[in-house]
């Protein structure tokens, strides 16, 4: 049997949200079936009993590591969403890629979808696809590896992965990407949320939560 993946740390707590650091495996959300109830959102929700029934205003893939919100209430998490949808939150993320990328900093504006007859990937689709936007800045090159950090500017399914690993981005996968890229058995994925900024939803005030990459 594999170890338990260890609990989220809760990095701040208050009576509306909550910031936790999610490990690398654990998903954020339930999913379908008996095996996949075990998330972010069932271990918080044992912890404040009060929280609503679906906490997450946003998501990390299970392979994805780093900080995540969760709102205690449902007032909380409408206006939280709201500033997600008004693109008010700002997220970083950093990322080890597979390859050397020549320039300093760019952007990246690739429309993609999810591919029905491979789920759960995406692929770039120019007619049907939504619209991903992502600047990035290189932060290293570390041997035959580039570490980058990524700003997304939107929000779709998987934009920080199909963006480095696609042609008509960065076109070099994230190290451990099985899906868009050569990641192995056992290996993670190299890819931390390691930014997040937004406004209080009750007080207004400036929050701002820093996570180092654990690799």
């Amino acid at each position: 049997m594999p170890a338990p993946l260890p609990d989220p740390v809760v990095i701040y707590r208050d009576a509306a949200l909550l910031v936790v650091d999610k490990p690398a495996g654990l998903l954020a959300v339930p999913g379908r079936g008996p095996d996949k109830q075990d998330c972010v959102v069932a271990r918080l929700r044992r912890l404040v009993p009060a929280m609503i029934a679906q906490p997450a205003v946003h998501r990390l893939d299970m392979a994805t590591s780093g900080l995540m919100l969760l709102a205690v209430t449902a007032e909380a998490h409408r206006r939280l969403s709201r500033q997600f949808e008004a693109r008010q939150v700002e997220k970083r993320y950093t990322a080890l890629l597979d390859g050397i990328v020549a320039e300093r900093e760019g952007g990246i504006r690739l429309p993609f979808r999810l591919d029905p007859d491979n789920r759960p990937c995406q692929i770039h689709d120019p007619v049907r696809g939504k619209l991903g936007i992502t600047s990035w800045r290189r932060l290293a090159i570390e041997g035959n590896r580039t570490r980058i950090e990524f700003t997304p500017l939107t929000g779709r399914t998987h934009q920080l992965r199909v963006h480095a690993a696609h042609r008509l981005g960065l076109g070099i996968p994230i190290v451990g990407d099985r899906l868009y890229g050569h990641g192995g058995e056992g290996e993670r994925m190299m890819l931390h949320a390691s930014f997040l900024a937004l406004a209080h939803p009750a007080s207004g005030a400036a929050l701002a939560f820093a996570s180092p990459a654990p690799f």
